[in-house]
């Protein structure tokens, strides 16, 4: 089965959990584009009142395409579901995420929720973490200090560039991103988190632990399956 159409299958899905009067967090990426578009879908034919908080310029600039009601999030104190994709998870439903460029909101937003719902194709279920790079926000300032530090760790690491030109690519809080590749999977990412975490410069990785709640996985063969 088209992989598109994985994407759409589990997005589609997780629009179905999102109640009237719930306040709801849009993820950012390909699936959670999807879900964005069945949500405001329901809007107009179910008349669903709903808000909605984004976690990047990109998903707010869908959702007020669709219609969908968004708030800003200084003025809330928690969000009921948010709905996001990831790069990898593991068993232990441990994430990472930030391939689109929006970690450190995606963070922000699944950490005032209730519960997170994640969203994949079968593809990104692994049984360890790390094939794929991991993004890690860092402030501008002393730029190439932070990557210094970062490659010190042992660890391959670049500057993520824009896609049209050799730019760095600049995010919605204005920092950069370095993608790090380890060079096998990780059996305690919690440690490499620490470790990356510590340097000053970096604002936040794209390890995301403790978080997920449901996990809706579209399989090729046509089969979508929701792990509690």
């Amino acid at each position: 089965m088209d992989k598109e159409l994985l994407k759409k299958q589990a997005g589609y899905l997780a629009a179905s959990f999102v109640q009237n009067g719930m306040t709801v967090g849009l993820g950012t990426g390909s699936t959670a584009r999807y879900f964005i578009e069945k949500l405001s879908e329901r809007i107009k034919t179910e008349h669903l009142n709903i808000k909605a908080v984004a976690s990047s310029s990109k998903s707010l600039e869908l959702a007020k395409q669709g219609g969908i009601p968004t708030i800003d999030i200084n003025t809330l104190t928690h969000i009921d579901l948010t709905v996001d994709g990831a790069d990898e998870i593991d068993a232990k439903k441990r994430m990472i995420k930030g391939g689109g460029g929006a970690l450190l909101r995606e963070k922000i937003v699944a950490s005032m929720s209730k519960e997170m719902v994640v969203i994949v194709d079968e593809t990104k279920v692994v049984p360890l973490l790390g094939r794929h790079k991991l993004p890690v926000e860092i402030v501008c300032f002393a730029h190439e200090v932070t990557l210094r530090l970062i490659k010190k760790l042992g660890f391959a690491a670049a500057f993520r560039k824009q896609d049209k030109n050799d730019d760095y690519y600049v995010t919605d809080n204005g920092n950069y991103i370095i993608d790090v590749q380890f060079s096998s999977p990780l059996e305690h990412p919690e440690k490499e988190h620490s470790l990356i975490k510590e340097i000053p410069g970096v604002v936040e990785t794209g390890f995301f632990f403790h978080l997920a709640g449901r996990v809706i996985i579209a399989f090729a063969d046509g089969q979508v399956v929701i792990k509690h």
